[in-house]
């Protein structure tokens, strides 16, 4: 029949075989083999009904997502559909593993629906900013309650075989082998009335003007800046309300606007940055890899009980080590309080948290037999090139020596072993137990073996892990600092806090600049920026921050920062001390405060992380446009409707980037706007970071 799906005749049922590894997604070849399998069945006398069926673990995956704004050439889906709604004979969907999206729509086009336990089906879309464009928002609230087709529909989430069964979705849970038993079924069904869910109702109850006023305001609140979700509620509201082909109109319309829109290309671009991230240009995938059985975290704080955490969420033994006992069982007892609230809130088992408890064992010395370090101690260099020459007596051969450091050169590091080759830095955002991204920092002398180990940790431990070279702050940092440096001098301008804080909250940040830095503890920032005065002269700060500083006003931890705190409460307070410091800090600078849009402080502090991003990629120090968004998307709150730093620039024209850059330049402290060669060549050249 064709290279993706296979047809033959098995007692008189035709059975269309998916075979497009590795999740049968519905390309154009797909699509056209399926059409042509269905018209043979339905045509021979000999065939009374006809089976689709595709691999144990994937039924479909859905749409092949590539083809999404190309040409998609005939048959597209819904024709399908329509084909599969024209059936004369019994047409039944044999489910192996998922049926999602496209996937799931195909197995809603048939009469019956039969599956494997421990099957998974969902309408996941909505988390490539789009909805289910072949029918799936009209079908399903016909098969299964609308509040639940709508949760479904509007979070992505999968539904159970054994709760598909429950409410007629799935007709029939196969034990033993799927085909056969499919076959056996099908038999049953033979000379019946064949039942349609575009004939059926919507299952909805009481009155459903209420029902979709309550369901729009709750969508909206828990799905801000994302337009998808509430373009479903709509679809949905049309099954309950018009009939299925109107319906299925609406859907298409409001499919076609989502899919062509910003936010659905971010997401979708997101989608495949992070497959991106582990594709090493000289590092081929069959670069053998080392045993990891054994870790030890060095370093027992927040940072380092949340690393420890992650081993033991993968099942992975760790050891966590500090100076002395107290410090570990303190360490050790904050992890256990971590894992309890999961408990409490009927996230984790207690008999999970405690297999996880015993993974960790408690300790003050550094164990020989560990597979892999990784140091987590304060950011100094004397300290941790001091835990590194001990680690170099004490680790066995092989062992990789890693540094949880989020500035500091890691060559430098690496020289204070007799063995660079297995030092490489792993930076993890806190909290660590929580937050997806993992810089991987690769040293001038890692072995490739070291990085290849690495980055198969970081997904073991259900991180996205991004390689970068070595430079002071690596990609995310060395991208921050200008943000913040920026975010400083619009304060010096005019602007408050709580103004930048807003916009950029506006745009879709998860908190503003210095909401983070009250978070973070602003002593952390003073005593990097102590260090630049001394190493990088040139790199110009406004002092406000310093004066807050010198106040001791660090943050939530000190209930004053750049903003005041009530006890036991985290919400940001405009303070009326912070602007005396900043009229007081103006009159010093001789500034005169003006009035600052919400657009330039949004273009400054965006076109600050863009532009040195620029430069990191000219550098080599990310190997692509794409890592340097995950960087953004996963570790420091950009929203993923944008995209990330250098797809939003993309999106936005560097053309334009280029201009507003230029016109910064003759502003206060333009100096500090220097645009990155590399921006200013695509820019003419009419191109993209990301291709």
């Amino acid at each position: 029949m064709s290279d993706v799906a296979s047809y033959a005749v098995r007692d008189g049922i035709a059975v269309i075989t998916m075979n497009n590894p590795p999740v049968n997604g519905l390309g154009n070849a797909l699509r056209a083999a399926l059409m042509d399998g269905l018209n043979k069945a339905d045509a021979d006398p000999a065939v009374k009904a006809a089976v689709i069926i595709g691999s144990a673990r994937f039924f479909s995956g859905g749409a092949d997502i590539r083809e999404f704004n190309q040409k998609r050439l005939p048959p597209d889906l819904p024709d399908v559909n329509d084909r599969q709604d024209a059936m004369r004979k019994p047409l039944v969907a044999a489910i192996g593993g998922f049926a999602l999206g496209g996937g799931l729509e195909l197995a809603l086009g048939c009469h019956y629906r039969v599956a494997a336990p421990k099957s998974q089906l969902g309408l996941p879309e909505v988390k490539l900013g789009i909805l289910p464009g072949s029918g799936g928002t009209q079908r399903l609230p016909r098969i299964i309650p609308m509040a639940e087709a709508v949760r479904l529909m509007t979070t992505g989430a999968m539904l159970p075989v054994e709760k598909a069964k429950e409410y007629g979705l799935i007709d029939e849970i196969v034990q033993g082998d799927l085909l056969e038993g499919a076959l056996a079924f099908t038999k049953t069904k033979i000379g019946k009335p064949l039942p349609r869910i575009r004939d059926r109702k919507a299952q909805l109850e009481g009155d459903p003007k209420a029902f979709f006023a309550q369901v729009r305001e709750q969508v909206a609140k828990e799905s801000k800046g994302y337009p998808a979700p509430l373009e479903i509620v709509a679809c949905a509201e049309a099954a309950a309300s018009k009939p299925f082909d109107e319906g299925r109109k609406e859907e298409r319309e409001r499919f076609n606007k989502l899919v062509t829109g910003s936010e659905s290309k971010a997401l979708r671009h997101m989608f495949f940055a992070e497959r991106q991230t582990s594709k090493i240009p000289d590092v081929p995938e069959d670069t053998p890899v080392r045993e990891l059985k054994k870790a030890a975290v060095i370093g027992a704080g927040t940072m380092g009980g949340g690393i420890a955490m992650n081993f033991a969420n993968a099942g992975i033994p760790v050891t966590l080590i500090d100076m002395n006992q107290a410090a570990v069982e303190k360490g050790l007892g904050t992890i256990k309080k971590n894992y309890a609230a999961t408990v409490s809130k009927g996230r984790l088992k207690q008999e999970d948290m405690d297999k996880r408890m015993a993974l960790i064992k408690p300790s003050t010395e550094l164990p020989a037999d560990a597979d892999i370090f990784i140091e987590a101690v304060f950011e100094r260099m004397d300290v941790k090139k001091d835990i590194f020459g001990k680690l170099d007596r004490v680790a066995k051969p092989g062992a990789i020596l890693a540094t949880n450091t989020s500035t500091l050169d890691v060559n430098e590091i690496a020289a204070s072993t007799k063995r660079p080759q297995d030092v490489i830095g792993t930076h993890f955002f806190s909290p660590a137990n929580v937050m997806r991204l993992l810089e991987v920092v690769r040293g001038k002398r890692t072995d490739k073996s070291v990085l290849a180990t690495t980055m198969k940790l970081g997904k073991t431990l259900k991180k996205v892990p991004v390689v970068s070279g070595v430079c002071d702050g690596f990609i995310g940092n060395r991208m921050l600092e200008k943000y913040g440096q920026q975010s400083l001098f619009l304060l010096d301008e005019g602007a408050t806090p709580q103004q930048v804080d807003a916009a950029m909250a506006k745009f879709g940040m998860a908190m503003g600049p210095f909401t983070m830095y009250d978070m973070a503890g602003n002593d952390i920032g003073w005593e990097i920026r102590k260090r630049r005065y001394q190493e990088r002269p040139d790199f110009v700060y406004s002092k406000i921050a310093d004066r807050i500083c010198e106040q001791g006003r660090f943050g939530q931890k000190t209930g004053k920062g750049f903003y005041k705190y009530e006890a036991g409460n985290r919400k940001p307070i405009p303070d009326d001390e912070v602007q005396k410091l900043l009229d007081a800090y103006r009159a010093e600078i001789k500034v005169k405060p003006r009035q600052i849009s919400d657009q330039e402080i949004v273009e400054r502090l965006i076109y600050a992380l863009v532009n040195e991003g620029a430069h990191i990629l000219e550098e080599g120090i990310a190997l692509r446009a794409s890592d340097i968004d995950m960087v953004y998307l996963t570790g420091y709150g950009f929203p993923a409707y944008r995209g990330g730093p250098m797809f939003y620039a993309d999106s936005v024209g560097l053309d334009k980037v280029l201009k507003s850059i230029q016109s910064f330049q003759k502003g206060y402290q333009g100096a500090q706007w220097k645009p990155a060669p590399l921006l200013v060549k695509l820019a003419k050249e009419g191109k993209r970071f990301n291709p």
